[in-house]
């Protein structure tokens, strides 16, 4: 792993940023398992942490010691709460098409988004919008060439390595493969997001 690098980001708070995805994801869920003393609150991003501190208890030079002692862990399997298992139903748009190249059936490429285990990486995008990155060989789906100007709520899309369900009717270009009815944004729930990061996801096929 190459070392993080710890930068200033006002008085109460580091952005820490990683080499790649999977550095960023998995120091994400040591902080879970071991969190670092006075760090109160972590936010997530594509290869990098925003942590904010309580300036009275520790400090910035704490805080990069303790991050380069940490050995990043699995974050697939590693949460000890239960799945959110999402109901799909798979007739999207780009089902054949994302299947053809990846090489595979749609009944294949719906076998292997379901059969895999996945988790919110990060948020992004929109509000409610979790980057789901699975325990499976590693994906590079291409986004489509023309994004669409709208793509309908509870959509469920694949781009690059990663899978998410748009939360709310938007202009997207990810493959869609699926749609579901579970609401990824709701201010009636609290948090009012379905899916925040280091949250273990499974997709589930259901009827029409």
């Amino acid at each position: 792993m190459t070392a993080p690098r710890v930068l200033r980001a006002g008085e109460r708070d580091v952005l820490v940023e990683f080499a790649t995805l999977a550095e960023a994801v998995g120091t994400r869920a040591a902080l879970e398992r071991a969190p670092i003393t006075g760090v109160t609150d972590a936010a997530s991003g594509a290869r990098t942490l925003m942590l904010h501190f309580d300036p009275g208890v520790t400090s910035i030079a704490a805080i990069e010691t303790a991050i380069a002692a940490l050995e990043p862990a699995p974050a697939l399997g590693s949460s000890a709460s239960a799945p959110v298992e999402i109901p799909v139903v798979y007739d999207g748009e780009d089902l054949a098409d994302t299947a053809a190249l990846l090489g595979l059936t749609a009944d294949e490429l719906i076998a292997a988004h379901t059969g895999r285990a996945w988790v919110c990486a990060f948020g992004g995008f929109a509000p409610g919008f979790g980057y789901l990155v699975s325990d499976g060989s590693s994906w590079d789906v291409p986004r489509l060439a023309t994004p669409r100007t709208r793509v309908p709520a509870g959509a469920v899309g694949l781009a690059g390595e990663f899978s998410g369900v748009y939360p709310r009717a938007s202009p997207g270009g990810w493959r869609l493969i699926g749609r579901t009815e579970l609401p990824m944004w709701d201010l009636a729930r609290t948090p009012p997001g379905l899916l925040t990061a280091g949250t273990p996801v499974r997709f589930v096929q259901v009827g029409p």
